[in-house]
């Protein structure tokens, strides 16, 4: 069966796979979608496993808080290229509202937590195929408090949570002890 460039695209478009990879998955399971794009997931563990032994010291963190609850999620990756890619950051958004949604006690609890078909840490394995890159979902804290407030800085290198105990404290106030946290660890 020929492949055709608008089956390419669209894989692609669906995986984020690179266009060769997708043109010979398409190829071998004879234009099922599905099996390509299972055969891409395969493909995308092995590069993963093979990056295992790299250095991770790039990456992005984000955080989120509301209704008294607050997490922070990291991702490394091995270059400032990749962390800055948008579909980088999309994927850390996920897992961070997956923290929010599902409130994870620990990081071990968040890699095992199902996302669709899939656990946080699969997704994290898929998108190191995509990209090439060892990466790994490094860091989860979460807290809970009657305030609590995040902080995401520019660039993704440094995220805050802050919180009071108080449930008359005004926001604006949490938010601003914040902003001092985040500028005393980010100067």
């Amino acid at each position: 069966m020929a492949v055709t460039l608008a089956d390419i695209k669209k894989l692609r478009d669906m995986t984020g796979a690179g266009m060769m990879d997708v043109k010979k998955a398409l190829e071998e399971a004879l234009g099922d979608f599905e099996k390509a794009k299972d055969l891409l997931r395969k493909r995308g563990q092995a590069i993963a496993a093979k990056r295992s032994d790299r250095e991770a010291s790039e990456g992005c963190v984000l955080a989120k808080a509301e209704n008294g609850f607050g997490a922070i999620v990291g991702v490394k990756c091995e270059t400032d290229f990749v962390a800055k890619n948008a579909d980088f950051v999309g994927m850390v958004k996920l897992l961070l509202d997956a923290a929010m949604a599902n409130k994870p006690k620990s990081l071990d609890e968040l890699k095992a937590l199902k996302i669709g078909n899939f656990t946080a840490e699969e997704i994290v394995t898929e998108r190191s195929g995509v990209t090439g890159e060892k990466m790994e979902l490094s860091d989860y804290a979460y807290i809970e408090a009657p305030k609590v407030d995040a902080y995401n800085h520019l660039g993704n290198k440094l995220a805050s949570l802050v919180a009071a105990d108080n449930a008359d404290a005004d926001q604006e106030t949490v938010h601003g002890m914040n902003m001092q946290v985040a500028s005393s660890r980010g100067s």
